[in-house]
């Protein structure tokens, strides 16, 4: 039996701790499903799903047991189709637990067959978020530090504010 896992986020953009959470579930599962999702909370995002598919492919290449793919839907009916045994989540900090606890205990009363696995970022991206290098970057910041240098650019050419002039 192939143990398949999930690991679903909005990635707008794949960032270097969610690279690194993908990595390690790489080798924790024969197969890795990084799925590409809308976040209800959050407004709008900054690249298109099939951009930010674009992105993760290109940030996974080389992680021959890991595919992206699209949802627009219930994580735990994709789980389902699947046939997927797990559900893969970071964690960053405290702060995230209560969320993705909540989310887990969702998860587990739609579709049963599966079991939500958290993972601990390593402490270097604690503090590093999709929303952070998108504020960093939009003022001109130096992002190298956060993403995959195979997408600086790309990220790079969507987020810099063309107009430096600020007004206050």
């Amino acid at each position: 039996m192939r143990r398949i896992a999930v690991c679903p986020g909005s990635f707008d953009p794949i960032t270097l701790g969610h690279l690194d959470i993908i990595t390690r579930a790489s080798k924790l599962f024969d197969k890795v499903v990084v799925l590409i999702s809308k976040n209800a909370g959050k407004s709008q995002a900054s690249f298109t799903p099939t951009e930010r598919m674009f992105l993760a492919e290109t940030a996974t290449h080389g992680l021959e047991n890991v595919v992206i793919d699209i949802l627009d839907g219930l994580l735990a009916d994709y789980v389902r189709n699947i046939g997927a045994v797990a559900i893969v989540k970071g964690l960053r900090a405290v702060s995230d637990f209560e969320y993705e606890f909540q989310m887990a205990l969702a998860n587990k009363k739609l579709y049963g067959g599966a079991e939500t696995v958290f993972l601990t970022t390593q402490s270097e991206n604690m503090y590093l978020s999709s929303s952070l290098v998108k504020q960093i970057a939009y003022f001109g910041g130096d992002i190298s530090h956060f993403v995959p240098d195979c997408i600086l650019e790309d990220i790079k050419k969507r987020l810099v504010k063309e107009n430096k002039n600020y007004e206050y």
